[in-house]
């Protein structure tokens, strides 16, 4: 009887064990990495320090991660035999960085739990450390991912959302994903930090619509202070803050700063220009800072949501750019 007790009640850890494996779970590494969150938040940390800049680089990868074939790390792999890297992408190339954190992280933790933590894991994570850092919103991350076995350049060309795509285009692209109009505008207010280069809103400055003139939706004040490093050619990788106000803190100036027709990329203003359902959300945000983080929580969580690989589907890398010798 007493061998019957103990089996019947392996077999209910086990099946716990694995019922967890096959979700994502905040607690997922508590027995087999405990200090993982530490390892990644400590690397961020200092990381940031350096360069607040990164803060939204690391959000960034998450972002254009998920996108592409759900949450599994497909962006940090480098070319390499059949695989084709999602950083030679439109949206990634000579824009995408971090990858030197990534790497630093995932060193750390194989030194103190190797083969265990995923690259996906990763980026979530880095994805939450870093808006906390930039003031933002603090969130408890599901875990659980596992990574790619490859990647999607094509897929990267052709889920991001796209600087210059119009409103419905990128709305699209969130429903494809399994989000909604909410969750779009909520995730475009991570354009709160960061910076962006000329070449992805030039033609806002010069020819919209094909007729050489600027963007009617720009403030034009805002259009030549823009312009003074930007001109119509050269100049393609100059920065720029994508909320000039506040550019390293993570804040609610991002919908202030549309309200007054002060969005930097053309994807930013038509949130309150093309719809008067976004505009209203738009308005709720500016007006309210706390709204605007707890649906930026709702909505991050929904996205890292996306299509995880779980139990015994893709691999724990052992290095974030590529996968492991099979």
């Amino acid at each position: 009887m007493a061998s019957f007790r103990m089996s019947f009640l392996f077999l209910i850890a086990l099946s716990a064990s694995l019922a967890m494996a096959m979700e994502l779970n905040p607690k997922f590494y508590k027995q087999t990495c405990p200090k993982a969150e530490e390892i990644v938040l400590n690397v961020v940390s200092q990381a940031y320090g350096k360069d607040p800049r990164m803060a939204a680089s690391l959000l960034r990868l998450h972002f254009h991660d998920c996108f592409v074939k759900g949450c599994d790390a497909s962006i940090l792999l480098d070319s390499s035999g059949t695989i084709v890297s999602e950083k030679r992408s439109n949206p990634n190339r000579d824009s995408a960085r971090g990858f030197e954190v990534i790497d630093l992280i995932k060193s750390a933790l194989e030194k103190e739990c190797p083969l265990t933590v995923s690259c996906a894991d990763i980026l979530a994570l880095t994805a939450r450390d870093s808006v906390v850092l930039a003031g933002g919103p603090n969130w408890e991350v599901a875990l659980g991912r596992r990574d790619s076995l490859g990647a999607s350049i094509q897929g990267s060309n052709n889920e991001i959302p796209a600087p210059n795509n119009t409103f419905q285009t990128i709305l699209t692209k969130f429903k494809r994903q399994g989000l909604d109009l909410l969750d779009f505008v909520t995730l475009s207010g991570s354009h709160t930090i960061g910076d962006s280069r000329c070449t992805s809103f030039r033609q806002r400055l010069y020819n919209q619509s094909g007729n050489g003139q600027p963007d009617t939706t720009l403030d034009p004040s805002y259009a030549a202070q823009l312009r003074a490093n930007c001109p119509q050619s050269g100049g393609d990788q100059n920065l720029f803050f994508l909320d000039p106000i506040t550019p390293f803190k993570f804040d609610n100036q991002y919908y202030k700063n549309l309200i007054v027709h002060k969005g930097l990329l053309s994807s930013d203003e038509v949130l309150f220009t093309k719809s008067n359902d976004a505009m209203e959300i738009v308005e709720k945000f500016a007006n309210n800072q706390g709204e605007f983080f707890d649906s930026y929580v709702k909505s991050i969580v929904k996205m890292g949501n996306i299509s995880p690989l779980l139990g015994a589907n893709g691999e724990i890398r052992k290095i974030c750019r590529r996968i492991n010798d099979h």
